[in-house]
């Protein structure tokens, strides 16, 4: 076990990277960051802040020598780097968490592995691969880079062959993966931790919004019946079983018409829809994570009452800066980034409830998130 009084390394500096640091400060480690801007929002709380790339060699040294176990904010860093950190250092998540999930090829080989169902997908190096092969899909389908992208960037929705061209750039970047695109009803997420005992836990399931690609709100519990709510659990805990989880995986899922689900993408670390576990639960993603990257016995999460987190990207900063005093039942969270642009996530704002449908009002009546509609 990490004793607080020790010091917690973090590969990342950005809000995620922020809210663990607080949470391990909160319980008496120190931090260390290693982030490639200064002043980092986890630089910011950081008691050695290190200022390097990811695959800055010296600077993973340096990292190792100072930390007593290190844990990472998000998946694309250097996993080469991280795979040889891990054989100087105590790294309890390794690195064969991040291979898989850098490189979507490789994620939904193991969803499927784990015996959990994928959307029917292929897989291309090439343009040409991707031509000769598409047919076996059908259309309509979304090509998407099997490395990088986020947020609905590096991919492309295709309606009709006639539109394949289109996709033709994403292969600058990597090989590509094709998923055929399924009619869904609702996005759903599971944000599972477990220790390295193999204690597991499921933070309760939250239901996701999207606006242009970005998540816009989450509601919690997700508005779905019981039987989706134990398909997804356990869809969950056979991946995290499968993959030999330490930390926190983030599980994105859809609900089908038929009240079957399957599996959308996976996050190797604390997520943007759990966020609303800071105030509304027992235990935090982020406290649960420290917890189990340290080793420490997990605490079983409780819902204190139905919550909707409403993500803040930088033209909603202004607007909610004025509306502070209206609205005193909102926690909001803004994370320190120094530069305010538009579709950057800023923020957040969590507000705990007992009607979900009047704060969904509350919320769109606000108008200040009215360029997401």
């Amino acid at each position: 076990m990490i004793q607080p009084g020790q010091t917690i390394g973090i590969i990342g500096g950005g809000q995620l990277g922020r809210m663990m640091g607080l949470a391990a400060k909160e319980a008496g480690f120190k931090i260390a960051v290693l982030d490639p801007t200064k002043n980092s929002p986890c630089g910011q709380l950081a008691d050695i802040e290190i200022v390097a790339p990811y695959n800055d060699e010296e600077a993973l040294n340096e990292l190792s020598q100072v930390s007593d176990v290190i844990t990472f904010e998000f998946e694309n860093i250097d996993y080469e780097g991280l795979k040889r950190l891990t054989k100087k250092a105590y790294v309890p998540q390794g690195a064969e968490l991040v291979r898989i999930t850098q490189n979507r090829i490789n994620e939904k080989a193991e969803i499927r592995a784990a015996g959990v169902p994928v959307a029917p997908y292929i897989t291309a190096e090439t343009y040409e691969e991707l031509v000769q092969k598409i047919d076996e899909l059908g259309f309509p389908c979304i090509v998407k880079t099997a490395f990088g992208g986020y947020d609905g960037k590096g991919q492309v929705k295709l309606e009709a062959k006639e539109q394949i061209e289109s996709a033709k750039d994403l292969f600058t970047h990597s090989s590509c993966i094709a998923e055929a695109f399924v009619p869904f009803d609702k996005e759903i997420s599971v944000i599972i931790q477990r220790n390295p005992a193999g204690q597991t836990y499921c933070l309760p399931i939250a239901e996701n919004i999207h606006k242009h690609h970005i998540l816009h709100e989450s509601i919690v519990p997700a508005r779905v019946d019981e039987a989706v709510l134990q398909q997804a659990e356990d869809a969950a805990k056979k991946i995290a079983g499968h993959l030999e989880l330490v930390g926190t995986l983030a599980v994105e899922m859809f609900v089908l018409p038929d009240g079957t689900i399957i599996i959308n993408e996976l996050a190797p670390r604390p997520h943007n829809s759990g966020h609303y576990s800071i105030e509304a639960c027992n235990i935090s993603q982020f406290h649960q994570h420290i917890r189990a990257v340290c080793g420490w016995p997990l605490r079983e999460p409780k819902l204190w009452a139905p919550s909707i987190m409403v993500n803040v990207l930088g033209e909603h900063v202004a607007p909610l800066q004025e509306r502070i005093a209206d609205y005193p039942e909102w926690s909001i969270h803004l994370y320190g980034k120094a530069e305010v642009k538009e579709k950057r996530k800023m923020g957040h704002v969590t507000i705990m409830t007992e009607n979900l449908d009047e704060t969904l009002q509350e919320i769109e009546q606000s108008s200040i998130w009215q360029d997401n509609n």
